[in-house]
């Protein structure tokens, strides 16, 4: 058990461990202590076998987290990468350079379109027998990649159209959820930036699933519209 899901199973139970953020911090070894003292286990702040055991007892049947499910480790990877940003001055961050470098794809600097870049990183770094596209900073070429997800949800490879429909600049990123007018999407190069944007569903082309992942079984996550389109991301 990972410590955020620890931290979960803690909050379900009545035991406040805090912020749920996957940090062993002094407000969930506290949770612990008094999950211990209230099941009659011994009192040291750890989460042993024992308390785990009766954790596990204890539980109470929830419908699995689709964002933080272990079987899509792309897209906990993506959601790790939040909040990395583009240097805006002369220079590339090199972290962003740096996925480029690992995968072997020819790209110079961050002030190119890096969105495929993003999705190629955190698919290759985590699926490595999986093929990529022939061209993976072509937003586009991702309509080709692994196999169709008939029903986008959460993980999914969605791509979309920029410019125009029957072009070719397009952007790719990561299905979070949707709303009535919009899908959620987790990408690169969205303001300059790893983070979630609201896109139009009109703008919208396919959804795509890594061949040696196990199949999507999951469906649409409804989340509130919230916040703006996003437009022309370069």
């Amino acid at each position: 058990m990972t410590t955020l899901e620890l931290q979960k199973a803690l909050k379900a139970r009545g035991f406040d461990p805090g912020d749920i953020d996957g940090a062993m911090g002094r407000n969930t070894i506290a949770a612990i202590r008094a999950f211990q003292a209230a099941n009659g286990l011994d009192v040291d702040g750890v989460a042993g076998p024992d308390t785990l055991a009766k954790l596990a007892a204890s539980a109470v049947q929830t419908a699995p987290d689709p964002i933080h499910s272990l079987s899509m480790p792309w897209f906990i990877e993506a959601q790790r990468a939040i909040g990395v940003k583009e240097d805006t001055g002369p220079g590339s961050n090199p972290l962003i350079t740096g996925w480029a470098r690992r995968l072997r794809i020819d790209y110079a600097k961050d002030e190119i379109a890096w969105c495929g870049l993003f999705v190629a990183h955190c698919i290759g770094l985590t699926l490595p027998g999986e093929v990529l596209t022939s061209n993976p900073l072509g937003a586009r070429t991702w309509t080709r990649f692994g196999v169709p997800c008939p029903v986008p949800q959460p993980g999914a490879v969605m791509t979309f159209w920029r410019g125009s429909r029957h072009g070719w600049q397009g952007h790719v990123g990561f299905y979070v959820g949707e709303d009535a007018s919009a899908y959620h999407i987790l990408g690169g190069n969205q303001g300059d930036a790893v983070n979630v944007k609201r896109f139009a569903r009109d703008r919208f082309l396919t959804a795509r699933w890594p061949k040696t992942a196990p199949a999507p079984t999951g469906g649409p996550r409804i989340l509130r519209a919230d916040g703006s389109f996003s437009n022309n991301e370069q």
